[in-house]
């Protein structure tokens, strides 16, 4: 069997972490396609999920690292990377299925690897499917699970990378504006990726007489961030296939909304801060176009659109941590306590 279309699907996505020089887009996940439409995305979304919950949650990451808002026409350029998290939970998945029997791995398993899962054969179970088209059509044949990239082996912590750059102006009244951006960015031959984000930070401290004077700064920050990335797959494959498109694209989308109040405060050069929040994440997955399924018999059927997930994922957040400032250059770090903890580790420059 050949893995090509949905491999791309989970690629796109880890694409996104540093992942691709780990993950074989050509070996994995393609089969999957071959149940029923409804058990396929399924499938999809058991392995699949955990990638785009942890994903989301980084992307809405890094905002702030102090309370204090810029002077008139002061800004801050920071970079920063995220490390996600991911519970043990998250490693495997299992569901009901209308036409499919799991067998289980030759260790006993009867759960199959999330994304972030063993890539160990012998926990890896298989598949039987046995479903009838509208057409008529008999599918019936097995197919392994798609096994996991083995994310702690992989990169020595179960945790993903999302990095992250913006830029923050100050405006009036003890306001600033953050900016997430980037232009349009080929991901390989056939990709597109894109990114916006903006949000605000208000001195809500300014606004109570009696906290106006106390040596801390306290505010209030809501941001909203957006990314996509839309890949090609008719060019990733070609007749001999078991999945054959012709004008298939793969199309993944996160955004955010953070909304938190943020206390600092300074001494020397030392910043401590501390947040308190809420995440409001939604992801998707898709697979749009016209897509030829083959079996091993050689029977034929089309799908179209056969793969549609959403994924979302709210919730509290809990931040605390510290910048130091030497001039113009910040570096910070801080530790945010949520469904998918994050370290946060950046560096940049501050004026005003």
């Amino acid at each position: 069997m050949n893995y090509k279309i949905l491999s791309k699907c989970s690629a796109l996505a880890l694409l996104l972490s540093l992942f691709t020089t780990k993950v074989n887009a050509q070996e994995e996940f393609t089969e999957l396609l071959e149940a029923s439409q409804r058990d396929a995305n399924s499938l999809v979304n058991g392995y699949i999920n955990p990638f785009l919950e942890a994903f989301s949650t980084g992307l809405g990451s890094s905002w702030m690292n102090t309370a204090k808002a810029h002077k008139s026409a002061g800004f801050d350029l920071t970079v920063t990377a995220n490390a996600v998290y991911i519970p043990d939970d998250e490693l495997f998945y299992s569901g009901t299925y209308e036409n499919l029997t799991l067998m289980p791995s030759a260790s006993g398993s009867e759960r199959a690897p999330t994304v972030f899962g063993t890539n160990n054969d012998s926990d890896i179970p298989s598949y039987n499917y046995n479903y009838t088209t509208e057409e008529g059509q008999q599918f019936e044949g097995t197919f392994d699970a798609p096994e996991g990239i083995n994310l702690k082996d992989e990169i020595g912590i179960q945790a993903i990378p999302v990095p992250m750059a913006q830029l923050g102006i100050g405006i009036i009244k003890k306001t600033d504006i953050k900016i997430r951006w980037t232009p349009t960015i080929d991901v390989g031959d056939n990709g597109e990726f894109k990114l916006i984000g903006f949000g605000i930070m208000h001195d809500i401290k300014q606004h109570i007489p009696k906290l106006n004077n106390l040596p801390f700064d306290l505010s209030a920050f809501v941001g909203f961030t957006d990314m996509s990335l839309e890949y090609d797959l008719a060019a990733e494959t070609d007749e001999s296939d078991n999945v054959n498109t012709e004008n298939g694209t793969a199309v993944f989308d996160v955004n955010t909304w953070s909304i938190q109040g943020m206390i600092s405060k300074k001494f020397s050069v030392l910043t401590l801060y501390g947040g308190l929040g809420y995440n409001i994440s939604k992801a998707s997955l898709a697979m749009k176009g016209d897509y030829t399924i083959t079996d091993d018999n050689g029977d034929s059927d089309v799908r179209i659109n056969p793969i549609s997930l959403t994924s979302s994922t709210n919730g509290p957040r809990l931040t605390a941590g510290f910048r130091l400032k030497l001039a113009i250059i910040t570096l910070h770090t801080d530790y945010t306590l949520q469904k998918y903890n994050t370290l946060s580790v950046g560096v940049g420059f501050s004026v005003r």
